[in-house]
Order: C-alpha cells, then sequence, then structure tokens
C-alpha cells in the first residue's frame, strides 16, 4: 500500500523550517516571560525602554518593554517564516545578522548612556553572540540539502 503524502504538516517541514519555527517559538516565548514577574526580576522597574529599566529577564537578562516586544515580534516573523524553506532560512540567516548588529551595537555603547535605549547588558551581549552564530549556522547548514545550497546540478 503506497502512501500518497497526506502526512501531517510537520512531517513535510524541511529541517531548516523546524528550525525557524523552534527558533520562532522560543523567541515569543521569551517575549512573553519579559512580562511575567518572578520570571523577570525586579519587574517593578520595567521601563518602555531605556538603560534606567533593571528588570531582568531570570534575573540575567535586561529587559524593558520595547525589549520584549521585538522578543514577541521576532517570534511571530519566525513562525510565519517557517511555512517555506526558502522563508525559514532567510528569517535565520538575516535574524543572525541583525543579533550579531545587536551584539555590536551592545560592544560599543555605553551601557549607562541614552544609546542603550533597548536595553543590552554583558549577559546580553554573549546571547547575542550565541544567537547571531547559532542561527546563521542553522540557516546555512540546515537548507544546503533542502534548498540545493552549495551543489552543482
Amino acid at each position: 500500500m503506497s502512501h500518497s503524502g497526506g502526512g501531517t504538516t510537520a512531517a513535510r517541514r524541511s529541517l531548516v523550517q523546524q528550525a525557524a519555527l523552534a527558533v520562532g517559538a522560543v523567541f515569543l516565548l521569551v517575549g512573553i516571560l519579559g512580562f511575567i514577574p518572578g520570571i523577570t526580576t525586579d519587574y517593578d522597574t520595567l521601563q518602555f525602554a531605556g538603560h534606567h529599566s533593571e528588570a531582568k529577564l531570570l534575573g540575567v537578562f535586561q529587559v524593558s518593554v520595547l525589549h520584549n516586544i521585538v522578543h514577541l515580534l521576532f517570534g511571530v516573523l519566525g513562525l510565519a517564516m517557517a511555512k517555506t524553506a526558502v522563508a525559514a532560512r532567510a528569517y535565520l540567516v538575516f535574524g543572525g545578522v541583525v543579533y550579531l548588529l545587536l551584539l555590536i551595537y551592545g560592544l560599543v555603547i555605553e551601557h549607562d548612556s541614552a544609546a542603550n535605549f533597548v536595553p543590552l547588558n554583558n549577559a546580553d551581549n554573549w546571547l547575542h553572540l550565541i544567537l547571531g552564530v547559532g542561527m546563521i549556522a542553522l540557516g546555512v547548514l540546515l537548507s544546503r540539502r533542502t534548498l540545493g545550497v552549495g551543489t552543482t546540478r
């Protein structure tokens, strides 16, 4: 008996799509958790934007309302772009580049200055490095077979 392709959507997703879906879901979760007192310490100091927000997700990563909204939007974008392999790859690679740019931004600004409007701290910088490299690697490596990247036909 042959199977005519009536399987689940998850079974038809490529690895790069699954990765974009997972990354998007994590960003969505992080955005939500940033608004939950207790998971976000010093919640009473949460500001819309700026370095004066002393609220920290998991007691480590400095956040603000704007920072949480960016995580939520990045999560929704990941879920939406996971619909096709090409879009999923673009989300992971370009998203990774955005996080590497945020790393550079976080390294060059003074953390106590008005330029730190997101806000960022050293833990955020390390996380942005890991996210940037990791997302680019996922986007490139997981799409090689699906999109034929680097192959000759």
